[in-house]
């Protein structure tokens, strides 16, 4: 809403108690004190999941929404293994073994549930690293980084490059959704899924992962390969990832009929 006033429009405050101010002074037995508007903490929470990347429709996926029932019970499996990784964060994102990889068939849920891990991160406080005062609190920071779509970006505007890698690298929590994505290619006649890895590619993962792991940041792995098929891309790459995650990872595989949501009733 915008009010006009003098012939120029005024946009009416989206906070009424603060009046966009973020807080005011009150007195207080004679003292003058600042108050912080409760509005502050909305704008914060807003803020880190619009920075997220994350899209719209992404940001509704939550633990109740996923579907396990009827499906084979690696699908449970990987549901048990995201919910416990969720309620482990506090106690293990600083330590070595603080990641999770959701890999194998495509269709099974892997993206769903680490983003639903993700929404509720971005709701969650750690203590913030920048602050003297250990107990100041701040959201967590994700940064969501579709494979595919993501270095087609990137590709497409070199000049965006440093600082997109860097932010790759410092955010709290990376989720790289579809590492490597398979495409389809004939080999001798017959049709093989061969990973999206060029050089270029590998070597910019390298960068990303080998930072974060070096200082212990976590990272959300979605990938229709599985561990040996990781390792396969890139030994370094994968043992890094493997390391991180091994006390989180699930690989799903099965009748893809049967995993795949999309083929369902």
């Amino acid at each position: 809403m915008a009010d006009k006033q003098d012939g120029l429009i005024v946009k009416e405050p989206k906070c009424t108690e603060c009046q966009d101010k973020l807080g005011w002074l009150e007195d207080r037995n004679g003292i003058e004190v600042y108050v912080k508007c409760p509005c502050r903490e909305q704008r914060a929470l807003a803020n880190n999941i619009r920075t997220s990347e994350i899209t719209d429709s992404f940001r509704k996926a939550d633990f109740k929404t996923f579907q396990t029932e009827g499906k084979p019970e690696i699908v449970q499996h990987a549901y048990e293994c995201a919910v416990t990784y969720f309620k482990d964060f506090k106690d293990i994102h600083k330590e070595r073994c603080n990641s999770i990889q959701l890999l194998g068939s495509s269709g099974a849920g892997k993206t769903h549930l680490l983003t639903a891990v993700a929404n509720y991160l971005m709701r969650t406080k750690i203590p913030d690293p920048k602050e003297y005062d250990k107990e100041r609190q701040r959201y967590v920071q994700v940064h969501y980084f579709p494979f595919v779509e993501g270095f087609n970006n990137l590709r497409d505007d070199f000049e965006k490059l440093e600082a997109k890698i860097n932010r790759m690298q410092t955010v709290d929590v990376l989720f790289i959704d579809d590492l490597f994505k398979p495409v389809s290619k004939w080999h001798n006649g017959e049709r093989i899924k061969v990973p999206r890895a060029t050089e270029w590619q590998i070597e910019q993962m390298q960068a990303v992962v080998n930072y974060r792991y070096l200082n212990h940041k976590p990272v959300l792995v979605s990938s229709e390969w599985d561990v040996d098929g990781l390792f396969d891309v890139d030994e370094a790459l994968a043992s890094r990832l493997y390391e991180m995650s091994k006390d989180y990872t699930v690989v799903i595989k099965g009748d893809r009929m049967k995993l795949n949501h999309r083929m369902g009733d």
